[in-house]
């Protein structure tokens, strides 16, 4: 049997194709880094300890952020293995955690003395908590989100349970002009809250992958899905508020940047934004008046540098940065504020300076990541 030349190569009895322009690959915009630099974590575990020093221990670490008692039944020499990975979003605070049940409590003489006023939200893997603010109590479950803030005292309970919880600065919504102030002790659930969960889960599983470079990103995209998680869940009217919410961003923003300055006053800030000195008295009815909101920025301020322990300036120094004519008025201005005086700061500072600077040395720790977030 004879075979044909175009039986045997079929190929070759066919035209030949011919590319018009030559093939070339193309780059993909992104590839995985070759050497990711990893982001900063701070592991804690009670595992390895003695039983009866490991709840002191778990104390300890929570110590920054609250207060914690072991429930009623329990006694103190019992195991208590607690586990804990704080990673460091530079702006934002990451926390996975896996505690058997404890009380906690952020009480008011920890608030007073304490410049972390942060958002705390928290999302529970199992297990349940109960919160209480003002007598008004919310309990967390599975699939629903508690935001809470640090800013205010709080007690509550919680059973054994896994979370993720996430600290954010207030000014991180800067831009939205704050989160709504009905934000503080509620739980939500839908789908926004289902979303942003979700996310929560893609940054866990790639915390060892992600990069500084994309925490900028990581922050933005944390922020809108916040924000639009919880204002909607609140009431808030951002379409009616935008041309308010903007206003008090730069007022906000101009305000901090200018703290320091002699020249802060309302008419320089109505000047900035382009407004009326009623219009811009308007804006900060709700803030107690423009006077009002400067001179607590600047208290403000002002605490959280007596409450650096690597800050050593004299009171009177800090008091004359921030504005403040004489050490007499400051003090008086701030223990109106506070309810205590500037030297009561610097002394309970003060009294752990020496360790905070030795620890400093070594490595980061959870209470200076808490109380420079945001700076």
């Amino acid at each position: 049997m004879m075979w044909s030349k175009a039986e045997i190569f079929p190929e070759t009895s066919r035209p030949m194709e011919r590319r018009r322009w030559p093939r070339t690959l193309q780059t993909p915009l992104f590839s995985e880094a070759q050497e990711a630099t990893g982001l900063a974590s701070l592991a804690f575990s009670s595992q390895d300890l003695c039983p009866d020093q490991q709840f002191i221990a778990w104390q300890g670490r929570m110590a920054p952020l609250v207060d914690m008692r072991l429930p009623e039944q329990a006694k103190a020499d019992q195991p208590f293995n607690a586990k804990q990975t704080v990673w460091n979003l530079e702006g934002a605070l990451l926390i996975q955690q896996d505690a058997p049940a404890f009380s906690f409590e952020r009480s008011a003489e920890k608030v007073r003395f304490s410049s972390i006023d942060h958002w705390q939200i928290t999302f529970l893997r199992n297990g349940r908590t109960w919160t209480s603010v003002n007598g008004k109590v919310v309990e967390n479950r599975p699939g629903m989100m508690e935001i809470r803030m640090l800013g205010c005292p709080f007690y509550g309970r919680t059973l054994p349970a896994q979370s993720v919880a996430l600290i954010l600065p207030c000014d991180l919504f800067a831009a939205y002009g704050g989160l709504p102030s009905a934000s503080s002790n509620i739980v939500l659930a839908g789908t926004r809250v289902s979303l942003l969960a979700s996310y929560v889960d893609f940054l866990e599983a790639n915390l060892n992958r992600l990069t500084r470079d994309d925490l900028l990103s990581v922050r933005n995209q944390l922020r809108e899905m916040v924000f639009h998680s919880i204002a909607p869940l609140t009431h808030c009217h951002i379409d009616a508020e935008t041309s308010q919410s903007g206003l008090m961003t730069r007022a906000r923003h101009f305000i901090q940047c200018n703290l320091a300055s002699a020249d802060l006053t309302p008419e320089a800030l109505s000047r900035e934004l382009g407004i009326s000195r009623t219009r811009l008295y308007e804006l900060f009815q709700t803030s107690g008046g423009v006077l009002n909101y400067i001179r607590r920025r600047r208290l403000l301020a002002a605490r959280a540098a007596l409450n650096d322990p690597a800050n050593s300036r004299k009171i009177a120094d800090i008091a004359n940065q921030f504005g403040f004519e004489s050490a007499a008025n400051f003090c008086r201005a701030f223990t109106h504020e506070f309810g205590y005086n500037p030297s009561e700061v610097r002394k309970h500072s003060g009294e752990f300076k020496t360790e905070l600077c030795l620890r400093a040395k070594d490595a980061p720790s959870f209470d200076s990541w808490l109380s420079t977030l945001g700076l």
